[in-house]
C-alpha cells in the first residue's frame, strides 16, 4: 500500500481523559468525530492513514472497515492505508476509532501485542477539500471506557487478556477533549516518518448470522441455549439486544463438546459438556441509539453487546439472567476474520476418505492465520518457529503466496537473543525458548530459497542463522566418549530458562514433550537438528555464493553425525534417544534418515521396525509431516494409509479443523497438522522445486498406496495439471499440462515404479 502523501502529516493524538492508573490495565478508549462534507471530494475517498499503540477498530458511519496495525514489536510498527468506500463526498459523516491500550508489562497483558506507556491514536486523511482547496477537519472528542475489564482466562498461564467484563453496557458516555502529542514524546519506532508500511492485506471481515432460538426473556427469568456456527470460526461476534435495564449476559466461547474423560464426537451435546472462556455483559440501561456513541447499534432503544478482539469458536453458549425487565434478543451475527488466504491449488485421489481431510485442512490454515502466524487461535495466538515453518510450506503448496511469510522470517529475525537462540514464539514480550525450534527457522529460510530463489531475503537471514549454529557448536561436547553431541541443553518445561521441546509423543507427556533420555544428558534429537541445520545453511550460503562457510558446514554436519553414529547407536543399529539411554523413538530414526546420519537400507531397516514393532516413541501429528518424508525416502509411502488414520478419525469425531495432537488435544485446531495441504499436491501429485526459486520443477509423484491421483498445483513458476493412474506393474505414467514456459523447467517426470 502507498501513502496518501510522500510526507505524513498527521499526528499522535490520545485522550485528555487518561490517569496514571488506566496505564496499569488493560484500557478501552473510543475516538469520534463528524465530518461535513460540503462540496469537492472526500479527502478520505483517497486513503485514510491510521495506526495506534497497541490496537485499533475503525468504524466509517457505523459500520466497521478495518482493524489493525499489523502485528509488529518494539522496532517495527505498522500504518495502515484504509480505503473508506461507504464515504460520500455531501452530507455529514462519522468515524469512530476503539483503541485497546495494552500496558508494558506481559503479566497484565496480551504477550504477542507490544505497546509503548505513551498510548496514541495516529490518523491522517479524515478530512474533507473545500471549494477553495483547504482540508477541513473536525475536532475529536474521545472516552476511556472503564466500565469495561480484560479479564485472565487463566491464572497461571494467560498469553491473551482480551476477554471482557462489562458492567455498563449501553451506558451514555462522556466526551472528552483530546490532546496532541508532541513529537519527542513518542518513542523513536511510532514517530510519524519511523512508521513502517503494511507487508500483508487487510484481514477478511464476512458477515455471517445465527437463527436465536429465543427472542425475548421475561422478567426475573433464566435463558441459556448453544448456537452452532458448524465448524471452527475466527470472528467477531455481535449481539443486539432491546431493553432489560439490569440483565446479565454471558457468552462463553467453545471449541467442542466434552466428556468428563476427554474428547470423543465433538457434536455429542448429550453426553458431553461446553467449556471455554466468556465475555459476560450487565445492561445498564434502555439504550437511546446505541452504545459506543451510537455507532454501532442502528434502532432506538437497542444495545450492541461487541468484544474488541475477534473470538474462537465453533459453538457459542448464551446465558441471558433478567431483572425486572425484559429482554428482546434482536440479532446475534459475526464478522469471519483472518488473513484473505486464495486458495488456487486442487487435488483428487483414489482415497474418497482424503477429501474431507484436505477441507479440515484447508480450514485449519485459514484459521491459524491472521496478522501472524499462529499456533492455535483459540489458546495462544502466538506465532512458534516450528509450526510457523509448516504452515507456511502449507501455505505456498496451496496458494503460492509468501507475504505472510516473509514478514514472519523478518520477525524471527528480531527475536534473536544474544545468546543466538531465538525465541521460539514472536512477536512475544515473553522469554520463550525452545533450542531445537531455531533450527526450523533455517528450515523455513531454505523453503523460501526453494520457492521464490529471492537472494535479498537469504543474505539478510544468514547472520541471523549464523548466529544460531554459533549456538550449538558452543554447546558441543569438547572432549571424551560423547564427544561431537550437543551437549544438555534445556529441560522440563517450567524448570528452568530453556524447554528441551521436540513433540507431543504419548510416551514423552510426563516429560512435557522431552524425551526423558534428556533427564540424564544429552538428546540425540537436537544434535540430529543441528545437522540438519548446518546442511540447510550450507545451501543457502553457497546460493549466496558463500561456498568456503558452506564447505564448513558441511564438514561440521559429518562431525556430528560421525558422533551420533557413535554414541548414540544401539547393538541392533537403531539411534537411541540418548547416549546413555536405552529409549528409542520414531523420531531419531526419522531424522537419522533424512540427515544421511542413517544410511539408505539401515535407515529403511530401522524406521519399518519402530512402525511395526512396540517399543518405540511415535511422530506425533506435528511430526508427521518429517515422517512422511522419510517414508518416501526410504521407499515405504505406502505406510502412510495407516498414519492418515489419525486424521481420518478427526473426520468420524465431526472435527472441522485439526487436533494440535491425537494424544493431547487441548486444542482443536493447530495447523502444524494441515498435513495434507503438501502431501496430496507437492508428494501424492509430487510438484516441488528442484532448484531454486522453482527455476527447475521435479514433477515425481509418490504413489504409496493410492491408485490414482489428479489435480492442478499452483506454483510461483505457473499451474500444472497433474493425472496418473497406476498400472498393473505397479508403475504410473504421468501426464502433465502447462503452459510452455513451465513446461520447459520440468526436470523430472514420466513413469516410475510405485514408491
Amino acid at each position: 500500500m502507498t501513502a496518501i502523501n510522500k510526507k505524513r502529516n498527521g499526528k499522535w493524538i490520545w485522550t485528555a481523559d487518561w490517569t496514571q492508573e488506566d496505564s496499569r490495565s488493560p484500557r478501552l478508549v473510543w475516538f469520534y468525530t463528524e465530518i461535513e462534507g460540503k462540496s469537492g471530494k472526500a479527502a478520505g475517498t483517497d486513503g485514510i492513514r491510521i495506526t495506534a499503540d497497541c490496537r485499533y477498530k475503525l468504524y466509517i458511519d457505523g459500520e466497521p472497515v478495518q482493524y489493525g496495525p499489523a502485528k509488529g514489536d518494539h522496532e517495527v510498527h505498522y500504518l495502515d492505508t484504509v480505503n473508506p468506500g461507504s464515504f460520500q463526498a455531501v452530507g455529514v459523516h462519522s468515524a469512530a476509532v476503539a483503541v485497546l491500550h495494552y500496558p508494558e508489562d506481559p503479566n497484565v497483558g496480551n504477550h504477542s501485542m507490544f505497546s509503548s506507556d505513551t498510548p496514541g491514536l495516529y490518523v491522517e486523511g479524515l478530512e474533507f477539500l473545500s471549494e477553495n482547496g483547504e482540508r477541513v477537519v473536525q475536532g475529536w472528542k474521545s472516552y476511556v471506557d472503564r466500565s469495561v475489564s480484560f479479564i485472565r482466562e487463566e491464572e497461571r498461564f494467560a498469553p491473551l487478556q482480551f476477554h471482557e467484563l462489562h458492567r455498563e453496557a449501553g451506558k451514555e458516555r462522556v466526551l472528552q477533549p483530546v490532546i496532541v502529542r508532541r513529537e519527542e514524546e513518542m518513542p523513536v519506532y511510532l514517530r510519524p516518518e519511523n512508521l513502517a508500511e503494511r507487508p500483508i492485506p487487510p484481514m477478511l471481515l464476512k458477515e455471517h448470522s445465527f437463527s436465536l432460538p429465543v427472542s425475548r426473556v421475561e422478567p426475573h427469568s433464566k435463558e441459556t441455549f448453544v448456537l452452532d456456527a458448524g465448524e471452527e470460526m475466527c470472528a467477531f461476534p455481535k449481539l443486539r439486544v432491546s431493553g432489560g435495564k439490569g440483565a446479565r449476559i454471558m457468552l462463553l466461547y467453545s471449541e467442542c463438546y466434552e466428556m468428563e474423560n476427554g474428547k470423543a464426537d465433538r457434536t455429542d451435546n448429550i453426553n458431553g459438556h461446553l467449556q471455554g472462556y466468556c465475555d459476560q455483559f450487565t445492561i445498564e440501561k434502555n439504550g437511546k441509539g446505541g452504545d459506543h456513541l451510537g455507532i454501532q447499534a442502528s434502532a432506538e432503544g437497542e444495545t450492541c453487546l461487541e468484544p474488541f478482539w475477534f473470538r474462537t469458536f465453533r459453538f457459542i453458549e448464551v446465558t441471558v439472567e433478567t431483572n425486572e425487565e425484559a429482554l428482546t434478543l434482536d440479532s446475534f451475527t459475526y464478522l469471519e476474520t483472518g488473513y484473505p488466504l486464495e486458495v488456487r491449488t486442487e487435488v483428487t485421489t483414489s482415497d474418497q476418505t482424503l477429501a474431507p481431510v484436505w477441507d479440515i485442512s484447508l480450514r485449519t490454515l485459514r484459521r491459524c492465520m491472521h496478522e501472524t502466524y499462529v499456533d492455535c487461535p483459540y489458546y495462544e495466538q502466538l506465532q512458534y518457529v516450528e509450526d510457523t515453518r509448516l504452515e507456511i510450506l502449507y501455505t505456498y503448496a496451496v496458494s503460492g503466496d509468501d507475504r505472510l511469510a516473509r514478514k514472519s522470517i523478518r520477525e524471527f529475525a528480531r527475536a534473536q537473543r544474544p545468546d543466538g537462540l531465538l525465541n521460539c514464539s514472536y512477536p512475544n514480550k515473553c522469554v520463550n525458548v525452545i533450542p531445537g525450534f531455531s533450527i526450523y527457522y533455517i528450515l523455513m529460510v531454505h523453503d523460501h530459497m526453494m520457492y521464490f530463489g529471492d537472494r535479498e531475503v537469504v543474505r539478510e537471514a544468514l547472520p541471523v542463522i549464523r548466529r544460531i549454529l554459533q549456538y550449538f557448536d558452543r554447546n558441543t561436547i569438547r572432549e571424551g566418549a560423547l564427544a561431537g553431541l550437543v551437549k544438555k541443553t534445556g529441560g522440563v518445561n517450567g524448570e528452568g530458562e530453556l524447554w528441551s521441546f521436540i513433540d507431543w509423543a504419548q510416551e514423552w507427556m510426563d516429560t512435557t514433550g522431552m524425551p526423558p533420555a534428556g533427564l540424564q544428558g544429552p538428546i540425540t534429537m537436537e544434535s540430529l537438528l543441528y545437522i540438519m541445520g548446518l546442511q540447510k545453511a550450507a545451501q543457502l550460503e553457497e546460493y549466496a555464493g558463500e561456498k568456503e562457510q558452506a564447505e564448513r558446514d558441511r564438514r561440521l554436519a559429518r562431525q556430528v553425525q560421525s558422533a551420533v553414529r557413535r554414541a548414540c547407536t544401539d547393538e541392533e543399529g537403531f539411534l537411541t534417544d540418548g547416549p546413555a539411554a536405552a529409549q528409542r523413538s520414531q523420531h531419531c530414526q526419522v531424522f537419522g534418515i533424512l540427515t544421511g546420519t542413517l544410511g539408505f537400507e539401515e535407515g529403511r531397516k530401522c524406521l519399518l521396525r519402530s512402525i511395526t514393532e512396540q517399543g518405540f516413541a511415535g511422530c506425533s501429528v506435528a511430526m508427521r509431516y518429517y515422517l512422511f518424508r522419510a517414508l518416501e525416502q526410504t521407499g515405504l509411502y505406502e505406510y502412510t494409509d495407516r498414519y492418515w488414520n489419525v486424521w481420518r478419525q478427526m473426520v468420524r469425531n465431526h472435527c472441522t479443523t485439526c487436533v494440535e495432537a491425537e494424544f493431547y488435544a487441548r486444542s482443536e485446531c493447530h495447523a502444524w497438522g494441515a498435513l495434507a495441504l503438501y502431501e496430496l499436491p507437492s508428494v501424492v501429485l509430487g510438484v516441488r522445486p528442484a532448484a531454486p526459486g522453482y527455476s527447475r520443477i521435479s514433477v515425481r509423484p509418490a504413489a504409496g498406496y493410492m491408485r490414482s491421483a489428479s489435480g492442478k498445483v499452483h506454483t510461483p513458476a505457473g499451474d500444472l495439471e497433474v493425472s496418473w493412474v497406476k498400472a498393473e506393474n505397479g508403475k504410473i505414467r504421468v501426464k502433465i499440462a502447462c503452459a510452455d514456459e513451465v513446461r520447459e523447467k520440468i526436470v523430472e517426470s514420466g513413469e516410475f515404479d510405485n514408491a
